[in-house]
């Protein structure tokens, strides 16, 4: 008998273990993309954990959800995302979710206001491509907006003391911790993106149109509206002509996407080339994550623009 029972404890063990792999702990808080991940996890920090669904080198724009990412959806008690304009591979899997764990961010009331529509950017450089591919009426691109960020993370605040009221104290010294580094990193990017207002640029997709506006930058245009599609001749020759006229002193690519294109429209020309990562791909989440992000942003910036 003492036998059997020994050779059922490794049995057991590798059920238990098997059992384990198959059966991952869902996260608490489960963001769509890396820099809302960014803000929940500064809110959430010592609280309840985070992860990500959008793989690092992915593409918010084309991702499918796998059925391990359906599993993380459904398991979690919170899901932070930007709507369905933005990722459209949530939505179906969303539409089944309790209120009460979907915080849609474009939709709240203290959001909607700073949105900015497809009208306030550079009209004059809607070509064919363009109006085919716009995400909607908005600019979806919400985390790019300090203000957004903070309207974020002053939600995801609210969502989590209804979840887990006993944590009060830390999450209201988190949120307050979160607005505090906030606002002094916002007023150094301030300082250090000012000796470059004016310099005129490209960007390779319309990402960066809240923070641009924000800090008052510049940009001649983008060369798509959707990374997944390639820019047309027409809108290729206009831009060769402005880099030409010199009008330009530097082009973004981004780490995901960086399209033969963009060498060849800068080829003999004078102009720099940059690189801007919408998605903070090298930055690991933690309390401090998001002002690493906008820092990390604004950096990528100053040194194409300023030629450092």
């Amino acid at each position: 008998m003492l036998q059997n029972k020994k050779a059922l404890f490794p049995l057991l063990f590798s059920l238990g273990f098997a059992a384990s792999l198959s059966a991952p702990a869902s996260a608490a808080v489960v963001a769509s993309i890396k820099p809302l991940g960014f803000i929940a996890a500064a809110i959430a920090d010592g609280v309840t954990p985070v992860e990500v669904l959008l793989p690092d080198g992915a593409s918010e724009h084309d991702y499918a959800l796998r059925p391990s990412d359906v599993k993380r959806l459904q398991g979690a008690d919170l899901v932070v995302w930007v709507g369905p304009e933005m990722e459209a591979f949530i939505s179906k899997t969303a539409s089944a979710f309790p209120a009460q764990k979907n915080l849609e961010l474009a939709s709240l009331p203290a959001v909607k206001p700073l949105l900015i529509t497809g009208a306030e950017e550079e009209d004059e450089h809607h070509d064919e491509a363009h109006e085919h591919h716009h995400h909607g009426q908005y600019n979806m691109h919400l985390w790019m907006s300090p203000e957004i960020a903070r309207q974020s993370a002053v939600a995801i605040h609210q969502k989590l003391l209804e979840l887990m009221p006993q944590s009060k104290d830390k999450l209201d010294a988190n949120l307050e911790q979160f607005e505090s580094e906030l606002a002094t990193s916002d007023a150094q990017i301030a300082r250090q993106l000012a000796p470059v207002k004016g310099k005129g640029y490209f960007v390779f997709h319309d990402a960066y149109s809240y923070f641009e506006k924000h800090y008052g930058l510049t940009p001649l245009g983008h060369f798509t509206v959707n990374p997944e599609i390639q820019p047309g001749a027409q809108r290729l020759h206009q831009i060769r002509t402005q880099l030409v006229e010199q009008k330009a002193t530097c082009v973004f690519a981004e780490p995901q996407f960086r399209p033969a294109v963009i060498d060849a429209v800068a080829r003999g020309t004078q102009v720099r080339k940059g690189t801007l990562d919408p998605l903070g791909m090298g930055i690991s989440l933690g309390k401090d994550s998001y002002v690493k992000f906008l820092s990390q942003l604004s950096s990528q910036y100053e040194s194409c623009l300023k030629g450092a």
